[in-house]
């Protein structure tokens, strides 16, 4: 039984808030989970891009430009070790306090985190501190971004008509292509329009300045979110009531696992499109980081609009059809894709427009492609925690093992993770789809 809780300052000061502008319809919830959504990914890619370009001159400058990148890369991951430790201290927030209250701390750690990067000396200034800094900066992003999950992507699932799912699961998942626009234009702005001399000393601090701001504004949206009837009536009826981690790993631990492997090929595929590229053409080509940006940008337009036809072609074939299907096609890209990084601007927007395109399409479903097993009890935990791991087994280390096999045995050698990746979609969907008609003939048996 969950702690009964007394409503925030904040929540009491969101629900009249809330109050005044009368309830919240489907279309204000849907904004709010793209607003939130796009501040976390913004955070995101912020850190990401300076991994590339900043963080090996700036804190590894002790060493060459690959070691110093593949070190940025092993820090890099470490928020997705950090991310489950996050939401198992979160959840207990949650069930104390209130997601309002849980919000609030989380999105300021997150905010401060990565604000406090852009503060960051460097090595030549004070040595190793600045890699101890670096990570434990990076560590209090992880540890923030399991505690953001507010539920409201579920809540979306919840209220969708029947054969509209496809449809509200993308909705979410639109955060990521637009934060990585933001992100990448911010740094293509600076990139291009400073010397390398003020770029690195403070014209690459600002886009972390920025995610502040950004984290503050999405903090109200989405406290405009879970104080409404609606959701607080899910709350209270237990569908989105945080359950412990233990109960919730006893009791749905299997579909914690294959819905954590489920989703790996467009999570390796995430940043085979987004972090990866953007090291080898900044290490091994004589391209400038700044155009190659604009070419992210680009092909983050097109992910955006793959992700919103994936809701509409889910909704025809299923959501399970149309991961298995894309699992099989990243497999196939796989296999010549990654050498078009080599093919100068022709062969980069192939790559990348092409890539988007297929991410698009299966990372706009991954997030609800085994959420519906969980029982009303440990959705809203089960679902956070699916989501942790997808992004550790999947991304957390994609940028670096790409990287380590590309510089020593080849571009070829990349698609190797997403290979990978696709092979364990495809055995995670087949082994969820047997549990699955296994259960309906023991009901129908029982």
């Amino acid at each position: 039984m969950a702690t009964s809780q007394r409503p925030s300052t904040s929540e009491r000061d969101a629900s009249h808030l809330s109050e005044s502008h009368g309830a919240v319809n489907p279309g204000e919830m849907a904004i709010g989970v793209i607003i939130g959504r796009t501040s976390e990914f913004f955070d995101f890619f912020v850190y990401a891009i300076a991994s590339v370009i900043v963080f090996p001159k700036l804190v590894f400058s002790f060493t060459d430009p690959l070691t110093g990148t593949l070190y940025s890369f092993a820090i890099f991951a470490l928020a997705f070790i950090a991310r489950p430790f996050g939401t198992a201290i979160f959840t207990a927030i949650d069930r104390r306090t209130g997601k309002s209250a849980k919000l609030t701390m989380a999105l300021f750690l997150l905010g401060i985190s990565t604000c406090s990067i852009g503060f960051l000396p460097g090595y030549e200034q004070i040595g190793a501190a600045s890699i101890w800094l670096l990570a434990l900066a990076r560590i209090g992003q992880g540890i923030a971004l399991g505690g953001t999950w507010d539920g409201l992507a579920s809540l979306l699932a919840l209220n969708a008509p029947p054969h509209h799912r496809g449809w509200y699961a993308m909705i979410p998942q639109l955060g990521a292509p637009f934060g990585l626009i933001v992100a990448s234009g911010l740094f293509a702005f600076f990139v291009g329009n400073l010397s390398a001399e003020d770029f690195y000393d403070w014209g690459w601090r600002y886009p972390f300045f920025v995610a502040f701001t950004i984290n503050v504004v999405a903090l109200f949206a989405r406290l405009r979110m879970v104080v409404t009837p609606d959701y607080q009536n899910l709350f209270e009826t237990r569908e989105l009531q945080p359950s412990k981690i233990i109960d919730t790993l006893r009791n749905e631990g299997q579909h914690v696992v294959v819905g954590a492997f489920a989703p790996l090929a467009s999570f390796a595929m995430f940043h085979m499109v987004t972090v990866f590229p953007l090291s080898w053409v900044y290490l091994f080509t004589q391209e400038g980081p700044a155009r190659f940006l604009v070419i992210e940008v680009v092909g983050a337009v097109f992910g955006a609009m793959a992700i919103v036809a994936s809701g509409m072609i889910a909704d025809r074939i299923g959501r399970r059809a149309l991961l298995g299907g894309c699992a099989i096609a990243i497999a196939v890209f796989s296999g010549f894709a990654p050498q078009l990084l080599d093919g100068g601007f022709i062969g980069e927007m192939v790559f990348m427009i092409g890539g988007f395109i297929l991410l698009g399409l299966s990372f706009g479903q991954s997030s609800g492609s085994v959420a519906s097993a969980f029982s009303a009890t440990y959705r809203y935990t089960g679902s956070a925690l699916t989501s942790d791991l997808a992004w550790l087994f999947g991304a957390g280390f994609a940028p670096l093992a790409a990287l380590v096999l590309s510089s020593k045995f080849g571009l070829i050698s990349a698609g190797a993770y997403l290979l990978s990746g696709a092979l364990v979609t495809l055995l995670a969907l087949r082994l969820n789809r047997q549990w699955e008609i296994r259960r309906v003939e023991e009901e129908q048996r029982g």
